[in-house]
């Protein structure tokens, strides 16, 4: 997968290209160096950041399986009912019921079972059986990342197709200054893998910055300096091109803390003009998806994300007509 500039056009056409997941160091490498965005003519440097494939959690093996029903906080975070940690909690404040009785962790679903959630049915069955997609969408700047906002700004999900049977998970956020790939899912379990702490998946940054930056700023900027939340770090940085007053690199940061990419510079007196997301662990921003359009991974694209986040991928797969329509436009505000 590649990635570039985000062309001013409006178009609201999407990329079909074959494959979106890094396969290989090699092809990454390929890859990372059509990343940086070109400024004015600016012609940029061939060389590029080489990221990391390494698995950050283990594969879990498939023969430990179980047949006689699953966990009713798994089936839910499948159907993006919330994450697994928050199903579990709500489980540990007696918030659900099975059969009449309540629920406690470790409890499982089996054909048959009545579920409720604060004396509500949960028709569970279809989140059983709700298959998986992940939509890489290229977000703006002056989208927000929620559901809905309080100051009528647009929002990243008004832009993505209807679900019918769960609700769309973002992977992650960036903020409304803050462009390129976002993730979304409605698989609750891929998402919280993908975004938990221990898992450290890396994050690469385009970032244009105002002025020169010595070397000796760059390397404190990779020793690590310390934040009002604690000590971070660039895992590495890369100069990508650009001549005058603005100057390119690429960054890669392996946590997902508010603001962190620009919280690292400023800590520096550095002024952050500009600031893409082209890369969330090996999955990279499309080279031709527009601002405001997404693309919906395959199923063998998907198989490789599962793999990477080390989960089992274990459900049926469905025709193209029997789920929604696959890179449509963005609906209407």
């Amino acid at each position: 997968m590649k990635s570039k500039k985000p062309s001013s056009d409006s178009s609201k056409k999407s990329d079909n290209s074959s494959s979106r997941i890094n396969k290989s160091p090699k092809q990454q490498r390929k890859n990372q160096e059509r990343h940086a965005p070109k400024d004015g003519g600016n012609k940029q440097t061939s060389r590029s950041i080489k990221p990391s494939l390494g698995l950050q959690v283990g594969k879990k093996n498939a023969g430990t399986q179980v047949t006689d029903g699953e966990r009713i906080q798994k089936v839910l975070a499948r159907g993006g009912v919330g994450s697994r940690r928050e199903i579990e909690g709500w489980i540990n404040e007696g918030r659900f019921k099975l059969n009449g009785e309540i629920v406690k962790l470790g409890d499982r679903l089996k054909v048959g079972d009545y579920l409720q959630l604060n004396d509500r049915v949960v028709h569970w069955e279809k989140f059983a059986i709700q298959p998986t997609r992940v939509l890489l969408y290229h977000k703006p700047t002056g989208e927000v990342v929620t559901r809905r906002d309080p100051e009528g700004r647009p929002v990243v999900f008004s832009q993505l197709p209807v679900l019918t049977t769960a609700r769309w998970i973002s992977v992650g956020r960036l903020d409304i200054n803050t462009s390129g790939l976002l993730l979304v899912t409605n698989n609750g379990e891929l998402a919280n893998q993908l975004m938990h702490p221990s898992t450290q998946v890396e994050r690469e940054y385009a970032v244009r910055i105002l002025g020169d930056v010595s070397e000796a700023t760059l390397e404190k900027l990779k020793q690590g300096v310390e934040l009002e939340d604690g000590k971070a770090h660039f895992d590495a940085i890369r100069f990508f091109g650009g001549e005058g007053a603005n100057k390119w690199y690429h960054v890669i940061v392996s946590e997902g803390r508010n603001r962190l990419v620009r919280r690292l510079w400023e800590s520096q007196e550095v002024i952050v003009s500009r600031l893409m997301r082209v890369r969330y662990g090996p999955v990279v921003l499309p080279e031709r998806l527009k601002a405001s359009t997404f693309y919906e991974l395959t199923e063998k694209e998907l198989d490789l994300l599962f793999e990477f986040a080390g989960l089992v991928r274990n459900e049926p797969l469905v025709s193209k007509s029997q789920s929604e329509p696959k890179n449509t436009a963005p609906r209407k505000r």
